[in-house]
């Protein structure tokens, strides 16, 4: 019964985020006719599906924590709130940059940047696959070790990593390098979220204060 309920839930979000997402790329463009929108709305959500479906009969507790997007710190809410009013922006732009031909960014681009969102979408599969405690929230888990091996020993934050490199793909795959800008202001939201983060895990999982010293970087080898 449980695993049923998990299964409609994460449905439920699934087909929630494909309906908005078209929303927000061709109800702006006016058409259905903007190619570079449904090539992005495949490669995310298609890879998306069969990983849930492969955490659903592997691990349904990694996907019920990657479900729960309930922030408890209030600096995390103010982070996760301006990240989803720059994600609308970045849409809708691209949108209409389609619609009225502002700035459309070769087809060589798109399709070099599509094939980057999928290598950064095997980085995110492989993060899943080593680290069992990652939810979506701020928290230190029950029984929670430091993970330090594979993608861990490189960069202190492999997940955000794959996800920023993700997010800056999209709107280039929208052939929109004005969306592009926009969506350059989620390094500094995630700079500001990672920062917060580690104070949590220093503060509440034995071992983290090691691990920093350890490994410097926190999400690209020798610039970040």
């Amino acid at each position: 019964m449980m695993k049923s309920n998990l299964f409609f839930q994460a449905l439920t979000k699934f087909l929630l985020g494909v309906i908005i997402l078209g929303l927000l790329i061709f109800l702006p463009a006016g058409s259905l006719h903007y190619w570079q929108g449904w090539l992005l709305m495949g490669i995310l959500f298609v890879p998306m599906f069969i990983a849930g479906m492969v955490m659903m009969a592997k691990n349904p507790e990694l996907l019920q924590k990657r479900l729960n997007a309930k922030e408890q710190e209030k600096e995390q809410k103010t982070v996760v709130a301006l990240s989803g009013l720059l994600f609308i922006a970045a849409f809708v732009v691209a949108g209409l940059n389609w619609r009225f031909q502002w700035c459309m960014l070769p087809n060589w681009v798109v399709w070099v940047a599509a094939g980057l969102f999928l290598v950064c979408y095997l980085l995110y599969a492989e993060v899943l696959r080593e680290n069992t405690y990652l939810s979506r929230t701020i928290e230190v888990q029950e029984h929670q070790k430091v993970i330090d091996t594979g993608l861990y020993g490189i960069v202190r934050h492999p997940m955000y990593m794959a996800t920023t490199l993700l997010f800056l793909m999209m709107p280039l795959v929208l052939a929109s390098p004005i969306s592009f800008g926009i969506m350059l202001l989620y390094i500094p939201l995630i700079a500001k979220r990672i920062r917060n983060e580690e104070t949590v895990l220093e503060q509440g999982l034995e071992g983290y204060s090691e691990y920093k010293q350890r490994v410097k970087y926190k999400v690209l080898p020798f610039i970040w």
